[in-house]
């Protein structure tokens, strides 16, 4: 202590964390948290008050915002006018509260972001929906406690017979913590509160069935729930919220993405404007030009146009990624409960607010009773005194004052009527027990006093005949009400009876439908949802270059076409494999060495029909020396998808192998074993069977797939494919076919055939090829050598490809110059297995065919008709060759093909 007791010497450190915390507290309690029973700050909550005593009702008069901010200001709220005012105008936006406490008049921003006018401006009043929050103000409902200069009273709390803190929610940043919650429907919020009035035990779930979710005053979409389930259950989630779009047609061939509502707190201008220039970096493709046709009277409305040749579901999913148009709200529940910050999850705020209500209902109760019995007591005084009216007058007249005149009337009167009232004494009849009637912590005295001067104050008018009789009409019925309040008070569920019945009746007033949209099995959309689902040929070089490109960019020729340039690639190299799949497909590629690798087909690099592609090993970890030599397309690996379905593969020396599907669910990056690969062997192809097929309006149900497996040297081999079984991973398999004597002789591949109408196109180096039945190949066993499937002589060349096609599909065939032809099957005509067939494609004397796939015909529209540099300057005729084949020539060289099945050895040899 210094000499003058003035100064107090103390740490700094001490100080400050005192000061600190002091000024935390104040932050929190007065400033950026909302009470949990109101859902209001304290700067809310003077602004209502406030202009409740201007008498600002709903169906008053507006006034001058600055004459509502003065109010405020002078009296509650010490604070710079600009913070009143902005809480004024955000309680009128109707975008910014779920239902909006103040009417405003004049300009009060826009959703655009644009400001409000000044405040000497715009005008306001209550809403009545604020009325609500303050009815009953006046009876003792709520604490008060002085004002800043102690000049006044303000209320801590208001009644809030409007569940206030969930259906308008609240946001604000205190120190050290923050909130964030979010608005609701307001018959929602009342049906369950209801719910939990009447069970007070009820958990999450059940609450939940009554709020599936916030309710935003933008509208809009909720995506996906679990973020709300967790914000219910803990306080804290996050809610993805989207904007509502919709795509129309603008013109024949144009669409437009037409945005009808946005997020909450989005600002419309500012979406626009960031679509406007992701449009211009080329960060979204197709957008044509962006353009607000917002209006009053017709809402919002914000148009993309896009360009002819936009897919509308990429670009709108494009615009969820990369704007505002889809964004999360992070759920923070923390609001005041008696003056401490809390985390509440739904039942708390819902129970918090329900107690409020309680001791709301309970106190104005208790208020009225009081009030109810000071009225009986005055009318028991006047029924009294009418009732010997004479004399009372007389008294009064000969007294010679007031004083005087109470004093007699007490002692001759009332003192007398107070403690014998009968039936023949006075008109009055007491129906509630005395001690009921009056109030018990007032005396004798001081209730005969009130009387005793009611009936001094008592107007002439009184004393006819007419306003006697209605004396005794209210005090009857003011002792039913003080009979029937004091049952409420006595009665717990009397007064949780009554909240129930005013929520109900605020729900029925001011209670609207749903505006925000729930997409309840919604997930977060991945990649898939940036790309635009289409057919796609996917190529593949000998020398390993990969790509896709869009099926619409071949056309359609008819047989025996030159064909038009496919791709582009060096003179040592040529294509190799060529597929048709979706870009949202699953691609299990197999290595010819016998390992599987898992990719998207649109993580494929897109290229046009003339680009050479990239190489596969940029792509997949493919061991050196080791290259891609079959591909199953896998829509999806649900549980439900790959019941049932196996993967089955061949190798060159006539090897298969089963697996189940499931087992290549779960690829490494460096890929996994697929088939144990013998020396000197590799594998040629793989496919995706089934253990039964099921009935379609085109196929009947059968048992299972069938398998066909062909050879180099014409032969192929049909059987079921249950002959197989699965095997695991790392097994070798079993003997398919038994290859013929000659040394070249190797498996070119195989078709699975769900189909008893069934049809095989077989195609030959030298681009002859022919359809047969696959009813014509008889069944033999797996390991035979099979039979006959084309006559190959040196003109057709050895057999290249065999693939399942009928009248309802495309050929493409691709040379090994990369020359493409895309043909109808319906124009190769069936014929016998052992035929030559017909010229597919002319080829040049140093060509020859590199892959062949079918397409469905609905899957591409043919395209123009490319030129003839197109086609790399070939002119040759597509004359057609050995179609004459006579049919006893056909069915000799058939039958010498046929292979009996005693010729072949141990099927399980190569287990």
């Amino acid at each position: 202590m210094q000499e003058n007791d003035k100064i107090i010497l103390r740490g700094i450190e001490a100080e400050m964390r005192t000061a600190y915390i002091d000024y935390s507290m104040s932050v929190i309690v007065s400033r950026a948290l909302p009470d949990v029973r109101d859902g209001l700050k304290p700067v809310h909550r003077r602004v209502l008050y406030g202009m409740s005593d201007l008498g600002l009702a709903s169906n008053r008069p507006y006034k001058k915002s600055a004459r509502i901010v003065g109010e405020v200001l002078g009296k509650y709220h010490p604070h710079g006018d600009g913070a009143v005012y902005d809480t004024m105008v955000r309680m009128a936006q109707p975008w910014s509260l779920r239902y909006p406490l103040v009417d405003g008049q004049g300009n009060f921003g826009s959703v655009d972001g644009d400001p409000p006018a000044a405040m000497r401006y715009t005008e306001a009043r209550l809403r009545a929906l604020a009325e609500q929050m303050l009815a009953d103000i006046d009876k003792d409902t709520v604490d008060f406690a002085p004002n800043f200069d102690d000049s006044l009273t303000e209320p801590k709390v208001l009644p809030s017979a409007i569940p206030n803190l969930l259906v308008n929610g609240s946001s604000g940043i205190a120190v050290g913590m923050a909130t964030n919650m979010a608005p609701h429907n307001l018959r929602e919020v009342v049906a369950a509160i209801i719910a939990y009035i009447d069970d007070n035990a009820i958990e999450l779930p059940a609450l939940m069935k009554h709020i599936p979710a916030p309710d935003f005053p933008t509208g809009g979409i909720i995506y996906g729930t679990s973020g709300v389930h967790e914000a219910y259950a803990t306080g804290r989630g996050r809610v993805v919220l989207r904007g509502k779009a919709v795509i129309e047609n603008i013109s024949k061939d144009r669409e437009a993405i037409i945005i009808t509502e946005i997020p909450y707190q989005v600002n419309k201008a500012l979406l626009a404007k960031k679509i406007d220039d992701l449009a211009g970096e080329k960060k979204i493709e197709g957008i044509s030009v962006v353009r607000d046709e917002s209006s009053d009277r017709g809402g919002m409305r914000l148009v993309v146009e896009l360009r002819r040749d936009a897919v509308a579901n990429v670009v709108l999913n494009n615009l969820y990624k990369h704007t505002e148009l889809q964004q999360a709200f992070h759920i923070n529940n923390v609001a005041l409960v008696a003056g401490r910050p809390l985390i509440l999850n739904l039942k708390d705020q819902i129970r918090h607010y329900v107690d409020h209500r309680h001791e709301v209902v309970g106190r104005r109760t208790a208020y009225e009773l009081a009030e109810a019995r000071q009225r009986a007591n005055i009318l028991l005084g006047l029924s009294i005194a009418v009732s010997q009216l004479d004399k009372v007058i007389a008294l009064i007249r000969s007294s010679a004052n007031p004083e005087e005149a109470k004093l007699r009337l007490i002692d001759e009167y009332l003192r007398a009527g107070n403690l014998s009232i009968r039936d023949g004494n006075s008109p009055i009849k007491l129906f509630a027990k005395p001690e009921d009637l009056f109030d018990q912590s007032l005396t004798d005295e001081t209730r005969l006093e009130i009387q005793a001067k009611a009936i001094l104050d008592m107007r002439l008018q009184r004393l006819t005949g007419l306003e006697i009789d209605k004396i005794e009409v209210e005090f009857k019925e003011i002792q039913e009400r003080i009979a029937d309040l004091a049952s409420i008070l006595a009665s717990d569920e009397r007064q949780l009876s009554i909240v129930r019945t005013e929520l109900l009746e605020v729900a029925r007033r001011f209670g609207d439908d749903r505006r925000t949209a729930i997409e309840i099995t919604a997930e977060d959309f991945t990649m898939e949802d940036m790309i635009a689902n289409e057919q796609v040929v996917i190529t593949i070089s000998t020398q390993g270059y990969i790509k896709r490109t869009p099926l619409t960019e071949y056309r359609s020729q008819k047989r025996g076409g030159t064909g038009a340039r496919g791709t582009g690639t060096k003179e040592e190299d040529a294509i190799e494999h060529l597929y048709i799949a979706s870009t949202h497909n699953y691609l299990l590629f197999f290595t010819e060495g016998g390992r599987c690798h898992w990719l998207k087909v649109f993580e494929l690099p897109e290229g046009s029909r003339t680009t050479k592609g990239r190489a596969i090993q940029n792509l997949l970890q493919i061991e050196p020396g080791d290259r891609v030599r079959a591909y199953v397309t896998v829509p999806k690996f649900s549980e439900e998808f790959l019941e049932g379905r196996s993967i089955l593969m061949v190798t060159e020396k006539g090897v298969v192998k089963k697996t189940e599907l499931e087992a290549y669910s779960r690829p490494r990056a460096a890929g996994i074993n697929a088939i144990n690969i013998a020396e000197g062997d590799r594998l040629v192809s793989a496919a995706l069977v089934t253990d039964k097929v099921e009935a379609t309006e085109t196929r009947e149900a059968r048992e299972a797939s069938e398998i066909v497996i062909a050879t180099s040297k014409g032969l192929a081999n049909r059987f079921e494919v249950g002959d197989v079984r699965d095997m695991g991973r790392t097994a070798t398999g079993v003997r398919g076919i038994r290859l013929s004597d000659a040394e070249d002789d190797i498996v070119i591949g195989m078709v699975v055939a769900d189909r008893l109408d069934a049809q095989l196109l077989v195609v030959s180096e030298h681009g002859y090829g022919k359809r047969s039945e696959l009813e014509e190949y008889r069944k033999t066993n797996r390991g035979s050598k099979g039979v006959r499937t084309l006559n190959v002589t040196e003109k057709t060349g050895k057999l290249l490809a065999i693939v399942e096609a009928n009248d309802a599909h495309d050929l493409m065939i691709i040379t090994r110059e990369g020359i493409l032809i895309r043909m109808p099957v319906k124009d190769i005509r069936l014929m016998g297995r052992n035929a030559q067939g017909v010229r597919l494609i002319k080829l040049r004397d140093d060509d020859g065919i590199a892959a062949v796939t079918k397409l469905e015909v609905a899957e591409a529209e043919p395209i123009d008709t490319p030129t003839d540099e197109a086609s790399n300057g070939s002119a040759m005729e597509a004359d057609v060759l050995n179609e004459d084949v006579n049919e006893d020539e056909s069915n000799e060289a058939n039958n010498s093909a046929e292979l009996p099945d005693s010729h072949a050895d141990d099927p399980d040899a190569a287990e």
